[in-house]
């Protein structure tokens, strides 16, 4: 018993650490935003999301060399949990201190085939706190008898940036012109702005709602600063175009308020289409969507009676695909060995191809790449795969995937949202559809570059299409750095020569701009033509290498987060 009560404070202590850097780096982000120190940003979004698996490997790795008796106990982990939950009972944030503990024992037990549970535990009920005792955590601003551009001042004042705007005057007025557009001159209401400011990379956003006699609409402003000074750059003002800018395809918010729960129940309240589990994870409250991404599949299954298939669209060479008809959630699991389709000489491994996963979930995936949560010794019921997929797992990835009774334990599990592979999509597209799908593509393997990533596969197949016709890379087994690649051509070679090309004996990935539409198999001949018109230069060496020099050279490459139409 003496065992598990020092086990438990050693945990809480190494929480406590973890939740005091988490909570301070939103504030420094928004230091960096006013000072326009990029680099900083980047690292800091960086840190915040690897600072709880930091904290939690670093007391995992003590309890082992400590008590090795932790390794294979349940008798004593169940004491520690008794005692853990004693000491968290009551907290604001005893859901995170509560995972935090079931990560550190998976930790402990690494490589063990010993699952624990991904759930809240028994110390705060529900997922959020009980309604009367949420804070407030919006202002309200009226407007109508004061007048508009009174109120939007006082709305630009929310996150007191200590930064001097560039023309607050000139950007009170096309608020104002905006807001008018939309709602009608006379319009009177009032401003629900949340107390805080929003980070991210180079951006901060004040978000909102408008609340009128007659509606409700979500309002935000998109800021930059830049070398004369901050200004609001766009007006976000309908649901569509908000869930762009919270995309999980983007690197997380940074909000310097540390209610997650109330903020997150605000955001559900305008952008009511994304699960509280999205809200959260974008937020950068990670391991709380996590466990709320398991109840949903575990609840959508149960309520469906649906069992999860092979997900739509070619088998991977790689990973196995499959996910429910009615979820809006794909699960894959790294094969053993890859199939005989593998295009490259070598199979890094399992835990190579895992740490490209994570490596895309803890960078800024500038609005073209998915998001994907990594779930580690996690059991589900057998009875939620269909027999064919069961029995695939079983004989191909046997060595991630093991039947213990009457579950399925996954060593590891990622979860993605789910995509229509592109070729399964253009062979059904409008004509119409399919080029606003090529333009797309093109967007997404730019913006990916700009994020310093090169996807060597330029398969179609490892795109996949959202409901809002955007595409995004899913598949990241093939990922390199940009920066790590040569970029080399053919174009100066001249027709018939037939000697080797030098770049042929380089070591390392090796990339021709020219082949880029005959590796994604666009073959529609007219949908060549507008990806060449629309996307030309990216057929070219010169703009690989410039991106690399760029990226070399420690500049941030800015990228679009919300449509041009909502700019000012």
């Amino acid at each position: 018993m003496q065992d598990a009560a020092s086990i438990a404070s050693a945990i809480d202590a190494a929480c406590s650490t973890y939740a005091a850097r988490f909570h301070a780096i939103p504030s420094l982000m928004k230091r960096a935003f006013e000072t326009r120190d990029w680099t900083t940003s980047l690292l800091l979004s960086r840190e915040r999301m690897t600072v709880y698996s930091d904290r939690a490997a670093e007391v995992a790795a003590s309890i082992r060399t400590t008590h090795p008796e932790a390794l294979d106990s349940e008798a004593l982990w169940r004491g520690v949990r008794d005692h853990y939950v004693e000491m968290i009972r009551g907290r604001y944030a005893a859901d995170i201190a509560y995972a935090f503990m079931n990560s550190v024992r998976r930790m402990v037990s690494k490589g063990a085939w010993r699952a624990v549970d991904y759930s809240w535990g028994q110390v705060s009920g529900e997922t959020r706190p009980h309604p009367q005792d949420r804070i407030k955590i919006h202002r309200s601003i009226p407007f109508g008898e004061t007048t508009l551009a009174d109120a939007i001042r006082t709305v630009l004042s929310v996150p007191e940036l200590d930064a001097p705007f560039k023309d607050i005057s000139y950007d009170i007025e096309r608020i104002t012109e905006r807001i008018a557009e939309r709602f009608g001159k006379e319009a009177s209401g009032i401003f629900e702005i949340i107390d805080a400011g929003f980070y991210r990379n180079r951006g901060a956003y004040i978000v909102g709602r408008i609340r009128l006699k007659d509606q409700v609409s979500p309002f935000a402003l998109a800021l930059l600063n830049e070398d004369d000074g901050v200004f609001v750059d766009a007006v976000l003002n309908s649901t569509d175009t908000l869930r762009y800018v919270f995309s999980s395809s983007l690197a997380n918010f940074h909000v310097t308020l540390p209610h997650y729960h109330e903020l997150v129940d605000f955001l559900f309240g305008i952008m009511p289409g994304r699960p509280h589990a999205l809200h959260y994870s974008t937020v950068g409250f990670h391991h709380t969507g996590k466990i709320a991404v398991m109840r949903e599949l575990s609840e959508g299954l149960r309520s469906t009676d649906e069992t999860f298939d092979h997900a739509v669209g070619p088998r991977g060479t790689v990973a196995i695909g499959f996910s429910a008809p009615s979820s809006r959630l794909v699960l894959k699991v790294i094969r053993n060995e890859p199939t005989e389709n593998y295009k490259w000489d070598h199979f890094p491994g399992v835990d190579a191809v895992l740490g490209k996963y994570r490596q895309l979930h803890e960078i800024n995936r500038a609005g073209s790449m998915l998001d994907n949560v990594i779930y580690s010794n996690v059991r589900l019921p057998a009875s939620f795969f269909g027999a064919d997929l069961r029995a695939t797992l079983l004989e191909y990835a046997s060595e991630n995937v093991a039947l213990d009774g009457e579950n399925l334990i996954f060593k590891h599990l990622i979860v993605q949202m789910k995509m229509t592979p592109l070729p399964v999509f253009l062979e059904t597209a409008t004509h119409e559809q399919a080029e606003r799908v090529i333009g797309s593509l093109g967007r997404c393997i730019k913006n990916n570059a700009a994020a310093n990533i090169f996807n060597k596969d330029l398969d179609g197949r490892n795109y996949g299409v959202g409901q809002t016709l955007k595409v995004y890379l899913f598949d990241y087994d093939a990922v390199e750095k940009l920066t790590d690649v040569k970029v080399r051509s053919n174009l100066d070679r001249i027709d018939g020569d037939e000697e080797i090309p030098d770049w042929f004996f380089e070591e390392g990935t090796i990339f021709l701009p020219e082949e880029i539409e005959l590796h994604m198999r666009i073959e529609d001949p007219t949908l060549r033509r507008v990806f060449r018109a629309e996307h030309g230069e990216i057929l070219r060496t010169d703009f690989w290498t410039d991106m690399q020099a760029k990226l070399n050279s420690g500049e941030v490459p800015r990228v679009s987060t919300y449509p041009t139409h909502c700019s000012l």
